[in-house]
């Protein structure tokens, strides 16, 4: 009876530790497919892999960390450390190609490499009497899946198994208003999926491809490349690499 007992028991870890082996996440090495982008190795990480810094979550009494004493890898809301952006932040609506709200809220969190060189592009905008508006800015690889069965194409939606660099924080979907609220004429609305929305489409009045170019120029100035396909999308080179995650952020409260 002993032994009976015991080959049962036996029987019950080694069925526990394969179901906890078909279940645990695998290690990838993707290649990233978007348009015009550079080769990249890339793993898949979980929420518990990425540093989150929510000064919404935080209490009254504690402030709001500078960003130079956090490390490069590390998720903050891009509000806490700047009044200076405009965001519009469609995925938080039904104004999108979903038209589906997908977001809890309208925030922007951004790895701290790309929230630095988002506030260097943003303070040059403003010299020229503009300012960034977002439309979107790092989203939770579970949205990209929800993308990727309406547009399963690399040329505008990224294959959500290899994952976006959405996913990873370092890519930003933008245009320019002025400093009064208006925005500027970019010859198609955001998530626009046809030739028009294309950098190399050149019929356009001659006020479009201006905006587009101080846009573009601007944020290559300050490590972000473009995609053919879409002139409002920028991709912070140095984030390209980093792991792909799912996080949702918290909401701001009423109080």
């Amino acid at each position: 009876m002993v032994i009976k007992n015991r080959v049962l028991l036996l029987g019950v870890i080694i069925s526990i530790s394969l179901l906890g082996c078909k279940d645990a996440p695998q290690k990838q090495e993707t290649i990233n497919s978007g348009e015009g982008a550079p080769e990249v190795a890339t793993q898949e990480a979980s929420v518990q892999d990425s540093t989150r810094v929510d000064a919404t979550a935080n209490s009254a009494q504690e402030e709001t960390p500078p960003l130079e004493s956090l490390p490069d890898t590390a998720f903050v809301r891009l509000a806490d450390y700047s009044d200076g952006f405009a965001f519009d932040m469609r995925y938080a609506t039904d104004n999108n190609f979903l038209e589906e709200t997908v977001y809890p809220c309208g925030e922007c969190y951004t790895r701290v490499k790309t929230a630095k060189a988002l506030l260097q592009a943003n303070a040059v905008f403003k010299e020229k009497g503009y300012r960034i508006r977002f439309y979107d800015c790092y989203r939770p690889n579970s949205v990209q899946y929800k993308m990727w069965e309406l547009v399963p194409n690399p040329q505008y939606v990224a294959n959500p198994v290899k994952g976006s660099i959405h996913n990873r924080g370092g890519a930003v979907d933008i245009t320019l208003e002025t400093l009064e609220g208006k925005p500027l004429d970019m010859g198609t609305d955001f998530d626009f999926f046809g030739p028009r929305a294309h950098h190399d489409h050149m019929d356009l009045p001659a006020e479009v491809l201006e905006n587009r170019r101080v846009l573009k120029e601007t944020m290559e100035a300050h490590g972000f490349w473009s995609i053919r396909t879409e002139w409002w999308h920028y991709n912070l080179g140095a984030a390209s690499r980093d792991a792909v995650a799912n996080f949702v952020w918290p909401c701001p409260t009423a109080n």
